[in-house]
């Protein structure tokens, strides 16, 4: 902004000017566009009404050909309403979009498919029996007999020219995480798209996964494509990004060019205040064995080895933290834990003050409860096993409490007062407690669902992936929630799919891989690029590393 407070044009990344006198020469050694090139995307007062909740207020947005941009912002600030508006998911109350600088009418996602834009989404939408090439051309409009060889020939060029590394004909259900979001991205460039926008692109991606996507990405900008990302990891915004835009409670409130930014300024726009970025570990006070798994192997129903031999020791006091890659046994390690999961062989073992052991397995929660075992757990699944969608938030409190008290009808008070206790300290975005959670956006349920469970005064912790879809200021918050319930005992086990955070919050961590513990190493020496080869094949026969002990 300049001191008018209008907001600065920006030249396009890699330019190179001289300022003198109030004039600007291009002294770039390479030929460059120039400042006033035609974006490939411009929104122009972009506003979306929801009832009385304003998503998106006048918002001004623009992307250019040759370009990342990192769109940033709070949960509830409208980054994925507005980028549901231009991939034509939602079609906006007032505004303008134009398209290489000419107005566009997009009311639907084929619509943006004709303006070439295109969009991959944090959950993936490919049909898990067909091969790569069949999901590509799925719902493709193509006169003749579809030629799948032709189809898969075009993918393989495709593929060679950004650096991807595919096979056409390989089964959906046989591909790893990073795999599936390569047959979306190719779905999107086989039909040509040359405007793309990926919500979270590396949220279940390792270290070393996320790396070869950004080499892609950076080979697609390099070769004329214009590139949204959503995300929350400010560091990968630095990585790879050349611009930044923020949102704040539905408004575009700054432009930066990545290069002159930090973490510490993109976190303060989109906050609107100073917010500390320090994960506090404290060192576990007196720790002593709280669940202790032995042997633990579960089966799916097909007979599917989920976790094979799975042996640990979660303590008081002490945030254990899970890694992996998607897939590899943490949900079902944590629902075997909670009396979620049918386990095939193994022991789960809960350990008392006092040296009392009680055996889980076979247990399902409402007995874990009944033997007085306080027990917490935050699932994957928000609004399938988490929360009733449907229900306001004050019900969803009472689900843990309906069956307390003696009398006939439930208590509504005390869910009710928790319920406004949550919405205040966590800053949930609601148009009331009254509301049904399913018109909230996604952080805003993670927040309601963590505040319920970390209420219930547990002695332990289960969480996946409790920061999911939250902003950085929640996700804050929500660490610093962990950080006190360890120092009030409580044995948390934490399963995280950002390594970062991970090593940083993490006492111990816990490595899987295809459901087997590759390792265990100790959070405060933990390498990050060490672990994700962990994640990816197995150490020492699942031994220990680093000398943590089991």
């Amino acid at each position: 902004m300049d001191p008018d407070g209008q907001r600065l044009r920006l030249w396009p990344p890699g330019s190179v000017f001289c300022i003198e006198e109030g004039s600007v020469t291009d002294v770039s050694d390479k030929p460059v566009a120039q400042a006033d090139e035609t974006p490939a995307v411009q929104m122009r007062g972009i506003t979306k009404k929801f009832g009385s909740v304003v998503a998106n207020d006048a918002v001004d947005l623009e992307v250019h050909k040759g370009e990342i941009l990192a769109l940033l912002g709070e949960n509830g600030s409208g980054k994925t309403t507005l980028m549901d508006a231009l991939c034509g998911l939602y079609f906006p109350d007032a505004g303008q979009i134009l398209i290489d600088g000419k107005p566009a009418t997009i009311s639907s996602p084929k619509d943006a498919f004709g303006y070439g834009i295109g969009m991959i989404h944090q959950h993936f939408k490919l049909v898990d029996v067909f091969t790569m090439v069949e999901n590509v051309v799925l719902g493709l409009d193509q006169p003749g007999k579809l030629d799948l060889k032709a189809a898969a020939d075009k993918i393989t060029q495709i593929a060679n020219t950004y650096g991807f590394d595919v096979d056409p004909y390989q089964k959906v259900y046989d591909m790893s995480v990073s795999q599936k979001q390569t047959a979306e991205i190719l779905k999107l460039l086989y039909r040509g798209a040359d405007i793309l926008i990926l919500d979270e692109p590396t949220a279940v991606l390792t270290p070393q996964e996320a790396d070869k996507l950004f080499a892609v990405l950076r080979n697609m900008r390099d070769d004329g494509k214009a590139i949204i990302i959503i995300t929350h990891k400010l560091r990968e915004v630095l990585d790879i990004s050349d611009r930044v835009a923020i949102l704040r409670k539905g408004k575009h409130v700054a432009d930066l060019v990545t290069k002159d930014t930090n973490e510490q300024e993109m976190t303060d726009l989109m906050v609107g205040h100073k917010v500390q970025l320090n994960i506090n570990r404290p060192t576990p006070a007196n720790p002593q064995p709280r669940i202790e798994v032995r042997g633990l192997t579960v089966k799916s129903a097909d007979g599917i080895a989920k976790l094979d031999n799975v042996s640990f020791t979660a303590n008081s006091g002490e945030v254990l933290g899970i890694a992996g890659i998607s897939g590899s046994g943490q949900k079902e390690l944590l629902e075997a834990i909670a009396g979620l999961q049918p386990v095939t062989s193994g022991t789960i073992t809960y350990i008392e003050d006092g040296g009392r052991r009680e055996e889980l397995v076979g247990r399902n929660p409402r007995d874990i409860s009944a033997m007085g075992i306080a027990l917490s757990f935050v699932p994957e699944d928000r609004l399938g096993m988490g929360l009733v969608a449907n229900m306001d938030i004050t019900d969803n409190m009472m689900l843990r409490s309906y069956r307390q008290g003696s009398g006939p009808f439930a208590d509504r008070k005390s869910p009710r007062s928790l319920a406004e206790q949550v919405v205040s300290e966590l800053e949930v975005q609601t148009s009331g407690i009254g509301a049904p959670v399913r018109r909230m956006s996604g952080g805003n349920v993670q927040k309601v669902l963590v505040g319920r469970e970390i209420s219930s005064h547990p002695t332990v912790l289960l969480t996946a992936y409790a920061v999911r879809g939250l902003d950085i200021n929640s996700s804050y918050t929500i660490y610093d929630l962990i950080n006190k319930q360890k120092e009030q005992g409580v044995a948390v086990v934490y399963v995280g799919e950002d390594l970062d955070v991970l090593i940083a919050l993490s006492d111990r961590i816990l490595v899987l891989c295809d459901g087997k513990v590759s390792g265990i190493v100790d959070g405060r020496t933990a390498d990050k690029n060490e672990v994700g080869m962990m994640m990816t094949e197995l150490h020492e026969e699942g031994g220990a590393k680093d000398g943590a002990e089991l």
